[in-house]
């Protein structure tokens, strides 16, 4: 049942400790998720996904800030790059604890929470006093990363009609993407201008216009019921959730061999100009973005056959950037072609998680944060090993195929397990 979005007002009427009656208060409370509109709708997964552009801004910037914070420290930047690893850190962490641990919050209440500590922690990203207090405000960043991804994924799935659980998730994370396009250049033309504190400026604001959207707009989540911890930690006990976890920290580690020296290759090997690497970065953006919305209908048409599809193109494109990453334009386009094809992976295991936890699903959609953040780790270092070892700066992208051909060995005895049970 739709209607405009609104409740009627209702009068309230308060006792005051004499027992007389006070004068009337007018309150218009907040709809259920069963009452809004579907404009309404819409408009409050665009507030979500607002939230989701600015910890894609916030994760993906401090890449580019290290040299300016290496300098304003004095400080090296493989120790300025220790940044990165604790708001890494802070989403491992931070999805399975808070998600396993507020699972009695109603879903509109835990989302400001987390939004409030995002705001919290890039806020204290902007202090320039020690480099000590800028490692412990990038964790606290971190920690509500994976939950609110979680908490607003599957708000945005209750909400959703029938048929339409995966698009609504991937317009959800189609913040994530869009960030990688649009916010994370501004935000780091903001640092260049201004000072590496004001990009992390930037996504306060961000995070703070969100709040506000979602404390005005966020109808009460009433078909999401409350549950325990026990009930949440049940999700560990589940053997389909831990190899959909595996398909993602391993499967989705391919891209990260490949965009962590995505600079050296494309400026050694194809003899790209350093000053046009943003053009490379931007087709993986605009790549993300579009493979997200296809990735949305893909887990919407067959979740299992969408994953499968996802990593053989991945599989093939990873392998096509080992030939092509020694033409600058060809390299531009199958890098892109590597970012559309992993979006199109995450939102299948986002759903497919949320179908095999049972009652656990915040907790199994946050671990899927977690597990792609351990496809970062994973695949950074395994791309890193292969240059030690002497090989090309294309070579890491012949690891990370090979990190997909394994996803995809998993996937058939989780396939056929599930459909055995």
């Amino acid at each position: 049942m739709h209607d405009s979005g609104r409740s009627p007002v209702k009068v309230v009427k308060e006792a005051n400790p004499t027992g007389r009656t006070t004068t009337p208060q007018l309150r218009r409370p907040l709809p259920r998720q069963t009452e809004i509109s579907d404009v309404r709708r819409y408009i409050v997964m665009t507030a979500l996904a607002l939230g989701g552009f600015g910890i894609g801004v916030t994760e993906f910037v401090s890449m580019g800030l290290l040299s300016m914070i290496a300098d304003d420290f004095s400080i090296s930047e493989d120790r300025a790059g220790w940044i990165i690893t604790v708001y890494a850190l802070g989403v491992v962490v931070g999805a399975p604890l808070i998600t396993a641990f507020t699972g009695r919050i109603p879903r509109r209440r835990l989302l400001l929470i987390l939004m409030a500590a995002f705001v919290v922690g890039n806020a204290l990203s902007m202090l320039d006093s020690s480099y000590g207090v800028l490692l412990v405000a990038r964790f606290l960043a971190g920690l509500p990363h994976g939950a609110y991804f979680s908490v607003a994924g599957l708000s945005a799935a209750s909400m959703a009609p029938e048929g339409q659980r995966g698009r609504a998730v991937a317009f959800v994370g189609m913040g994530l993407s869009v960030a990688t396009v649009i916010g994370v250049p501004a935000a780091q033309l903001l640092g260049v201008q201004f000072g590496w504190s004001a990009a992390y400026g930037m996504v306060t604001v961000i995070g703070v216009i969100t709040l506000v959207l979602l404390w005005f707009l966020m109808p009460h989540m009433s078909r999401m019921v409350p549950t325990s911890p026990l009930t949440e930690l049940s999700a560990l006990k589940r053997g389909q959730v831990w190899l959909t976890l595996a398909i993602g920290s391993i499967g989705f580690g391919g891209m990260f061999a490949v965009y962590t020296y995505i600079s050296w290759t494309m400026t050694e090997q194809a003899g790209l100009p350093a000053s046009l690497i943003w053009v490379v970065l931007m087709a993986y953006g605009v790549g993300m973005v579009i493979g997200n919305y296809v990735g949305g209908r893909l887990a919407d048409w067959n979740v299992d056959r969408g994953i499968l599809l996802a990593l053989i193109c991945i599989v093939v494109v990873l392998i096509g950037f080992y030939f092509t990453s020694h033409h600058p334009v060809a390299g531009t386009i199958n890098f892109g072609l590597v970012g559309f094809f992993g979006s199109t992976l995450v939102p299948s295991l986002q759903i497919r998680l949320m179908d095999v936890a049972g009652k656990a699903q915040t907790l199994a959609a946050s671990l899927n944060h977690s597990a792609l953040n351990i496809g970062n780790a994973v695949g950074a270092s395994m791309g890193g090993a292969v240059i030690a070892a002497g090989y090309s700066y294309s070579a890491p992208a012949l690891a990370g195929a090979v990190l997909a051909v394994l996803s995809i060995g998993i996937w058939f005895p989780m396939v056929w397990l599930r459909r055995r049970g």
